[in-house]
């Protein structure tokens, strides 16, 4: 009997593919990075073909490190950057255009008119999502407007649209299966949350036509199977889900008060309200946390747009170090006297702000602040932005301010001990970082798996979780609220008027 998983993980910046043994322990992985293309100020492309060309590749590296053949693996599982979109012809299987990715800002004044026209009521309440060119229907309107014939092609049936998941579906299928889960088409603004349907309405006001949506289905289950040529042998396609769902999946924040925040390119915290949709008052997103034998689970989430991202560009902008690496040790000869805030509004503000026009500054700069300063100040944002979120859903949902805030995290930046010892110092609350840090691969990995039936139910799989380190708030109250209060009075600077 196939024994193991593969996990795809296609991000922002890399692919990679991980394979599993039926405990989920990893086995053997394999990545490649993903080059950005940026055309415009505010625009930010991937080529879809790169991405399949990467996911073909590094999963068949990760089956041979690993030692296994088609027949050893029981279901491959695809964890995705949400909201980027492709559009691709039917027949042919090639993309119209680059996928526009999720931090683009090109749709800001399409979705400012949708706004003046007065559609963002309605788009609230059945998507749960704030009207921001982040989400993917603006970026297919783009598309069949932008692109000579699209349109045409679109109203009669001849082309496909889908997040990166669904391409990817298409394409391992040999074209026959055209589908997605629940919580990647939650990030469309196009589906009906309390349904789990798409809308016609929605679809109607960004001129969406249906026929190029995808089928919606499960977190776990029959997708496809892949073409016998790609891997030696078919394999079961057995669970999707967005990087930030499968992040929460991963972490076994299954009980409704359970919060985990991943930092990567971004950061996004995901607060689990269970089966109860609650309607933010602070500018957060209503979205499907997972869906499984059709029973939706719901979270709030908090989108930050810049996390890991200022990293990088103190490494390739600023060039004030040479490799990630080196922001820590850089930051801690911070002078502390030196108060210096980041405001990394590159490609806008996210949540709870959501301001598309908003750029980057740097405020508190005097003739002592140098490189450690402006690294340091890179890491506290992400610690800034993220109490930002929590103060936002404490507020929206008084039964999780009721009970000690614990923070799972996970990502890239998790590594670096500054930075995780800043979050927990500014929350005011502990911070538990995991023994596995593949968190969303290893989400993916359990859905497949669960679907394979090979991995436990949600209480089995929810026990395996084990903490590598905790961290425990020890900065004085004052010092943190005065810290605080200079960061809001550096977004209150940054915000464009209204």
């Amino acid at each position: 009997m196939p024994n193991h998983l593969i996990a795809i993980d296609q991000g922002t910046t890399s692919t990679r593919a991980i394979v599993f043994d039926a405990a989920l322990a990893p086995c053997a992985s394999a990545q490649r990075e993903l080059q950005q293309h940026y055309p415009a100020p505010g625009w930010v492309e991937h080529d879809p073909e790169e991405i399949w060309q990467a996911t073909i590749a590094t999963v068949r590296e990760a089956m041979a490190a690993a030692g296994l053949s088609a027949k050893d693996i029981a279901g491959i599982g695809i964890t995705n950057q949400r909201e980027t979109s492709v559009i691709w012809d039917r027949a042919t299987a090639k993309p119209i255009h680059k996928a526009i990715v999720w931090q683009d800002r090109r749709t800001a004044d399409f979705c400012e008119a949708l706004r003046a026209s007065g559609h963002e009521p309605e788009i609230a309440r059945k998507s749960g999502l704030l009207l921001d060119p982040y989400f993917s229907a603006s970026k297919i309107a783009w598309l069949l407007d932008n692109v000579d014939g699209a349109r045409a092609k679109a109203q009669s049936g001849a082309l496909a649209f889908g997040t990166i998941d669904s391409f990817l579906l298409w394409r391992l299928t040999g074209g026959k299966a055209h589908a997605t889960d629940a919580t990647n088409a939650a990030r469309t603004m196009l589906l009906d949350i309390d349904s789990g349907a798409w809308d016609e309405g929605l679809c109607k006001i960004f001129g969406v036509p249906m026929p190029l949506l995808p089928r919606v289905q499960d977190c776990a289950g029959e997708f496809g199977v892949t073409a016998a040529e790609l891997f030696g042998g078919p394999i079961r396609i057995l669970g999707i889900a967005g990087d930030q769902q499968a992040a929460t999946v991963g972490q076994g924040c299954f009980s409704p008060g359970m919060m985990k925040s991943t930092y990567g390119t971004g950061c996004f915290v995901l607060l689990n309200t269970g089966t109860e949709r609650i309607a933010s008052r602070n500018r957060l997103l209503t979205t499907i946390a997972y869906q499984l034998g059709g029973k939706r689970t719901y979270a709030l989430e908090g989108a930050i747009f810049i996390a890991g991202a200022a990293v990088q560009w103190l490494r390739d902008g600023l060039k004030i170090i040479a490799t990630s690496a080196e922001v820590g040790p850089l930051a801690e000869r911070a002078d502390p006297a030196e108060q210096v805030y980041l405001v990394p509004a590159f490609v806008g503000l996210g949540a709870p702000y959501w301001d598309p026009q908003a750029r980057g500054a740097i405020y508190g700069l005097t003739r002592n602040s140098g490189a450690a300063e402006i690294a340091r100040a890179a890491l506290d944002a992400v610690g800034y932005q993220t109490r930002d979120l929590l103060e936002a859903m404490r507020a929206d949902w008084p039964a999780s301010a009721s009970a000690p805030t614990i923070l799972r995290v996970d990502g890239g930046m998790t590594a670096s001990e500054p930075c995780m010892q800043f979050l927990a110092d500014i929350l005011a609350s502990p911070v538990d970082r995991p023994v596995v840090m593949e968190t969303t691969a290893l989400g993916a990995a359990y859905l497949a798996g669960l679907a394979a039936g090979i991995c436990p139910g949600l209480d089995g799989f929810a026990a395996q979780w084990r903490l590598d380190r905790r961290f425990e708030p020890r900065m004085a109250e004052a010092v943190r609220e005065t810290k605080y209060a200079g960061w809001k009075d550096a977004v209150r600077r940054t915000l464009t008027a209204k």
